[in-house]
């Protein structure tokens, strides 16, 4: 087993850790681990929101969850000899769960919702058990799948210039429609703000400044790429020193696109890391975001009833949106599996837990872009095809 370099208690808060971590990104939050290049290491990692999800049948938990304190993360780990212009390479070695049970939630309306919160804007949840690579719901009976765990958040620390340009753009963005509710982008805050173990007034000035983990940007972070499990390779633009690579926001499973937010199966966890460096990487592969090499590992799932989205919309055509088309074949899938003894609520969970594939068809045939999203026959007890 590789050396635990970063442990969680999973039943105390990550302020209350030996270590903690942190939850927002600035390259000022230091790291107290150092990893050299080659070396192998384990990190343990916190539910995201800090434990505030409980295995409970009520989805008050999820209704009233602070998302201030999100996302938590475990690190940063100095990368020794990293220096900005590298490239970091990070391999996935494996991932388990800590604690054998994870959630999934839609989230309410009034804590930034979902894909489809104008349809569900109340809270609901799903609790799910692990079997080995399997996990079956309480909540949702007649189904059971493989999960492809992943990292959703991995990713290295900003510069301070990166960092003046994210939250540049992002206000500029939040003020073309303030009063939006959700607002349209997360800005800098405060509150609850963990920095790790920076003090006093330098502590102060870097929560002002930190960015919200919420969003994936150029360094990587909350991309919630369902395939990064075992035997994946991330190479990832080095912006500071020693690289400050954090990770956590471990998934056990999750559909494309994470559509009710909180809609991976959330899980505390570890995932074991390797790490190496290519000097000059930026430079000589003109790379600067991340790239991925997913690994090989994955749900052999041969069957697939698969549904259609179109950009149309409560009659209204929209010009080539993708978006628009993926929200209309997951409501479809949400209807029809209705005809087999699931709610609505129920599917939307579905969709969000289990290996749903997304595909892009078209963006190309105008006014319409078609969207394709496959739910895997195998998983349910049930045979949900047409007769």
């Amino acid at each position: 087993m590789a050396k635990v370099l970063f442990h969680v208690d999973p039943k105390k808060s990550m302020t209350e850790q030996d270590l903690p971590g942190h939850n927002r990104w600035h390259p000022d939050i230091p790291a107290e681990v150092g990893v050299k290049p080659g070396e192998d290491f384990r990190v343990e990692c916190m539910e995201w929101t800090d434990g505030q999800i409980h295995n409970t049948d009520s989805p008050e938990d999820v209704a009233t969850v602070d998302l201030s304190r999100a996302h938590m993360l475990s690190g940063p780990f100095a990368i020794k000899g990293a220096e900005p212009g590298d490239l970091l390479v990070v391999d996935i070695l494996d991932i388990g769960s800590l604690e054998g049970w994870g959630y999934t939630g839609i989230f309410a309306k009034e804590n930034g919702g979902g894909f489809l919160t104008d349809i569900f804007p109340e809270a609901r949840k799903a609790i799910w058990d692990f079997h080995g690579i399997y996990a079956t719901s309480r909540h949702l009976p007649g189904v059971q799948f493989a999960g492809i765990s992943h990292p959703g958040l991995i990713g290295c620390a900003p510069s301070h210039a990166l960092l003046e340009e994210w939250n540049k753009r992002e206000q500029e963005l939040v003020a073309t429609d303030p009063h939006r509710v959700p607002p349209l982008g997360l800005l800098p805050l405060a509150e609850n703000a963990l920095l790790g173990t920076l003090k006093g007034a330098q502590r102060d000035r870097v929560a002002k400044e930190a960015a919200r983990t919420i969003p994936p940007r150029e360094h990587g972070g909350n991309v919630d790429i369902k395939n990064l499990s075992r035997g994946t390779r991330i190479y990832f633009p080095v912006y500071v020193r020693d690289a400050l690579l954090s990770v956590g926001d471990l998934h056990f499973s999750q559909g494309d696109g994470e559509i009710t937010f909180c809609g991976a199966i959330e899980m505390s966890g570890w995932i074991d890391l390797g790490v190496d460096i290519i000097k000059d990487g930026m430079n000589r592969y003109g790379i600067t975001s991340p790239l991925f090499q997913p690994g090989p590992v994955e749900p052999h799932y041969s069957q697939y009833l698969t549904f259609e989205g179109i950009s149309v919309e409560n009659g209204r055509n929209y010009y080539l949106d993708a978006t628009i088309a993926y929200r209309q074949a997951a409501l479809h899938a949400i209807d029809y599996l209705t005809n087999f003894g699931y709610t609505r609520e129920q599917a939307y969970l579905l969709l969000g837990a289990a290996p749903i594939e997304g595909r892009i068809g078209g963006v190309v045939d105008i006014p319409n872009a078609c969207v394709s999203l496959g739910i895997p026959l195998e998983i349910f007890e049930q045979d949900i095809r047409p007769r």
